[in-house]
């Protein structure tokens, strides 16, 4: 029997677009700081098991080329690593909305992005089994 494989997309639907969705997940939601991204996360039920975004702030950022080649890394890692957290997802039928948003002031580089991602989504694991304990 042959191990489903891995497909590394980050698809429309994955893509948390919605202003009233990210609104809920900025009001609504939980977060939590992993210098230098700040998450804001929401279990919800809605059709995907795992929507996501990201953004910089364009006070820290004057540039557009810059805001846009760190949130091209952060898309690049997410996509590369959120097969983890999608698996679990499913396994647990739990479903999150989840915004990652970059509060550094320097630009960061691609490694350590993926670095940082890597404990970002073994945190968010960690997050969707407690929330799974508190409501069994």
């Amino acid at each position: 029997m042959s191990q489903p494989t891995i497909t590394y997309r980050y698809g429309r639907q994955e893509r948390l677009k919605s202003r009233k969705a990210i609104q809920q997940v900025f009001t609504a939601g939980h977060q939590f700081s992993h210098f230098p991204f700040r998450v804001f996360y929401i279990f919800e039920n809605d059709q995907h098991h795992l929507q996501a975004g990201v953004g910089v702030s364009n006070r820290l950022f004057r540039k557009a080329v810059d805001r846009n080649r760190i949130k091209r890394l952060m898309r690049e890692a997410y996509r590369l690593q959120k097969h983890e957290l999608e698996h679990y997802l499913q396994k647990s039928g739990k479903r999150i909305s989840v915004f990652i948003l970059y509060i550094g002031k320097e630009l960061p580089t691609h490694v350590d992005v993926y670095t940082k991602f890597t404990s970002i989504i073994t945190r968010l694991k960690k997050m969707a089994h407690e929330e799974g304990q508190s409501t069994a």
